[in-house]
C-alpha cells in the first residue's frame, strides 16, 4: 500500500539564486510563504488556490477576471511558487498555461515541496524570460505575465521596450500584457516602467494602492496593456472595491503620471526601485 504523500517540510533550501526559505502560515492551514534571500516571493494556499495572500496578486487577478470568461491561454514570465497559475486554474478551467523560469533548483523545490505539478495544464520551460518569450509562436495566447524578480528589481533586460514588443508579439488580438513593478519614493522607476509599455501597446491602466501613488511607502504597482481598449471601468469598480482597494490610472491621468520619463530600451541603465 503506498504511504501517504508528506506535505511541505518549512526550512532553508538552496537554490540557484541564493536561498529560499518555506514557512507555513500559523493561521491558515495550507497557506506557505516562499521568500528567496529573505525577500518574500510568493505565498500559496495549497488546499484553496483562489486565496490571494498578497495585495499585488488580488490586482492582477482583477485584471482576469475583466477578460470575459472561459479558459485563457496563458504565459508567466517568473511565477515563483506558481501563485497565479493556480488561481487561473481555479477559476478558469481548462487553461493552458506556460511557467518561464531559469532557476531549476527553485522549480524543483516548488515541484517537490509545494505540489506544482498538481496544477492542470500547466507546463514548465527552464529558461530564461526574454529567450523562452522569443520562442513562442506569434498569437498564441491571451495573457503574458511578467512577474519576475532579482530581489526587488525585475530583471534588466524584462524592462525594455524590447521585452514588451515581443509580449505584443505573442498575444492574440484582444490579449493582455501584466506587469508587476516594485517601487517607493519618487516612483522613477514605475514611471519608467509606464512608459516603456505605453510606448509598446495602445492601450494602458495601472493599479496601485493609494498610499504608493502618492509616494508614502514603497510597494507594488501593476501595469496592464493591450493592443485594443481595455475594459477600465470594470477593472477601477473591482479594484476600488476589492480586498486591495486600489486606484486605476488610465487615459489622461496616467499620462500624467510617466509624463518625461523615457521608455526603457535595450543597454539603457535601469533606475532602482526606491525603498
Amino acid at each position: 500500500m503506498a504511504g501517504k504523500r508528506r506535505g511541505p517540510m518549512p526550512g532553508v533550501y538552496a537554490i540557484g539564486g541564493g536561498q529560499a526559505e518555506l514557512l507555513g502560515d500559523a493561521n491558515r492551514d495550507g497557506g506557505w510563504l516562499l521568500s528567496v534571500d529573505g525577500m518574500p516571493q510568493s505565498y500559496v494556499d495549497l488546499t484553496d488556490p483562489t486565496y490571494l495572500d498578497f495585495a499585488y496578486m488580488q490586482l492582477i487577478a482583477e485584471v482576469v477576471g475583466s477578460l470575459g470568461g472561459g479558459p485563457l491561454d496563458v504565459v508567466h514570465v517568473g511565477g515563483g511558487a506558481g501563485t497565479l497559475a493556480r488561481y487561473v486554474a481555479a477559476r478558469r478551467p481548462g487553461s493552458r498555461q506556460l511557467m518561464l523560469e531559469p532557476d531549476a533548483e527553485l522549480l524543483r523545490l516548488v515541484r517537490e515541496q509545494l505540489a506544482l505539478k498538481s496544477v492542470p495544464r500547466l507546463k514548465v520551460r527552464i529558461t530564461d524570460g526574454f529567450s523562452g518569450l522569443i520562442a513562442l509562436p506569434g498569437a498564441s495566447d491571451d495573457l503574458v505575465v511578467l512577474d519576475a524578480f532579482v530581489g526587488a528589481q525585475i530583471p534588466p533586460e524584462l524592462a525594455t521596450v524590447e521585452f514588451a514588443e515581443q509580449a505584443a508579439r505573442v498575444l492574440r488580438p484582444g490579449g493582455v500584457f501584466v506587469v508587476n513593478v516594485t517601487d517607493g519614493g519618487r516612483l522613477s522607476f514605475a514611471r519608467r516602467m509606464a512608459a516603456t509599455v505605453g510606448a509598446v501597446f495602445g492601450d494602458t491602466l495601472l493599479l496601485a494602492e493609494p498610499g504608493v501613488l502618492r509616494k508614502r511607502r514603497f510597494g507594488n504597482l501593476v501595469l496592464a496593456a493591450s493592443a485594443t481598449p481595455l475594459d477600465h471601468a470594470t477593472v477601477a469598480r473591482r479594484a476600488a472595491v476589492g480586498q486591495t482597494q486600489a486606484r486605476c490610472l488610465h487615459g489622461e491621468e496616467l499620462a500624467r503620471f510617466h509624463a518625461g520619463a523615457k521608455p526603457l530600451r535595450s543597454g539603457d541603465e535601469l533606475p532602482l526601485p526606491e525603498l
